[in-house]
């Protein structure tokens, strides 16, 4: 039985990020988290991590749709399918993104793998392998072999050594970001944690840009793939920061069973409390990503109702979330519903313009395709504050979807022009 459900969240800026940690408490049983820095970043700030479990765990995942993979992508993808869904360990790197590297940039990945496998105990293919940064730039692999043996000889399950992890792995974040959730099944509580990363080349066509889930529930890793996958679309795959989706997208979930609850099965309380959880943790972190999108200032919650269908609503939402004069409006606290109109416009999807009615941060500005008087003042105050929500309704059948997207700013710009030099 579910029930008893909890839902934490950390997002601590610079310095405060070790302190204010997830606790102790909100950690699942049987894993261990570890982070060094092996000099791939120029500032010599952690970049390498590892989350491994102490038994094998279930698997899924979710990788980018991008045609332009990186070669840590196409591994993971051939060892999730090998190891049948039966996985041990991530070992992370940042700083360098190993995509379009070529056969040496595989060979770099699978060395990490293999030389990671063999510090732990485990097969190759029972590894996933990461990495997040700048594309084209050969993986200094000899770095990473050096911090190899320190993030496997110094795992720790403690709360310090997840949020190092999860520090480890950011590039132009201002943040780690960190969640945790729980719930009772059979007498026994049931945690997960997860972290993420990404700030800029946000739009996924899966999930993000790295984001780690580990959990003491047991679940085959079928089911958990399902389930994954469901949430994903709610999730990650609904949120956008500049309409890039990356070559290194991964979201992955570890499920090792720990707790020593019983097996989660389908269309059971135990599954939607489960679900729920999951949702929650990736929703967390995903809004989290947007929040901390480059150069943002407040978060857009765009809802699209009264569409002919899901699909057809969130069509609609990611245009409007992806519109640069859009952006650019919430940017300046700038009421301008035309743009947000003429984006639904043009998403491809049908409805009738006559019939629309759209309110800003609570302000109705189109009433039936007509503009409607409002004061200008109010309305761009109410659009400075922190997190808006624009509702756009159709009127046109039943479907209802939420999308989340950040302003953008000249910050932006100043950031992506020079990131690699």
């Amino acid at each position: 039985m579910g029930g008893c459900f909890r839902v934490r969240h950390a997002s601590p800026t610079g310095a405060q990020a070790l302190k204010h940690a997830l606790s102790e408490a909100s950690l699942p049983r049987g894993f261990r988290f570890a982070a060094t820095a092996c000099g791939l970043k120029k500032t010599g700030a952690l970049d390498l991590a590892l989350l491994s479990s102490e038994v094998p765990a279930s698997a899924a995942a979710v990788f980018t749709q991008n045609l332009v993979a990186a070669a840590p992508v196409v591994i993971s993808r051939e060892h999730l399918k090998k190891s049948k869904g039966r996985m041990c360990a991530v070992i992370v790197n940042a700083g360098n993104a190993n995509c379009a590297t070529g056969a040496v940039g595989h060979a770099a990945a699978l060395r990490t793998v293999h030389d990671a496998a063999k510090r732990l105990g485990c097969h190759p293919h029972e590894l996933f392998v990461c990495s997040t940064g700048v594309i084209g730039v050969p993986l200094p692999i000899d770095k990473v072999l050096r911090g190899l043996p320190i993030v496997t000889r110094h795992q720790r399950p403690s709360a310090r050594s997840f949020a190092e992890l999860s520090l480890a792995i950011c590039t132009t974040d201002t943040r780690p970001k960190t969640a945790s959730a729980s719930f009772k099944m059979s007498g026994k509580r049931v945690h997960l944690v997860g972290c993420a990363k990404g700030a800029g080349m946000i739009h996924p066509n899966m999930a993000t840009m790295l984001a780690f889930v580990a959990t003491d529930a047991a679940i085959a890793p079928g089911l958990l793939q399902k389930t994954l996958q469901d949430v994903t679309s709610r999730t990650f795959n609904a949120i956008s920061v500049d309409g890039d989706t990356s070559t290194n997208d991964t979201l992955l979930v570890l499920a090792n069973g720990a707790a020593g609850a019983p097996a989660i099965k389908s269309n059971t309380a135990a599954h939607r409390a489960f679900l729920e959880a999951l949702e929650d943790v990736c929703r967390s972190l995903a809004l989290q990503i947007v929040a901390d999108g480059e150069g943002a200032q407040r978060v857009i919650e765009i809802e699209v109702r009264g569409a002919k269908s899901e699909a057809s609503a969130k069509r609609i939402a990611a245009t409007i979330a992806t519109s640069p004069l859009v952006k650019t409006a919430f940017a300046g606290g700038d009421p301008n519903w035309g743009r947000i109109f003429a984006a639904a416009g043009r998403s491809g999807e049908k409805f009738d313009p006559k019939l629309v009615d759209i309110k800003m941060a609570g302000t109705p500005v189109l009433r039936r395709g007509q503009p409607l008087n409002f004061n200008e003042r109010v309305a761009s105050n109410r659009l400075l504050a922190d997190h808006i929500l624009i509702v756009v309704d159709l009127h046109s059948g039943k479907a209802v979807t939420r999308y989340w997207t950040c302003d953008f700013t000249a910050e932006y710009v100043r950031i992506n022009a020079s990131y690699r030099t």
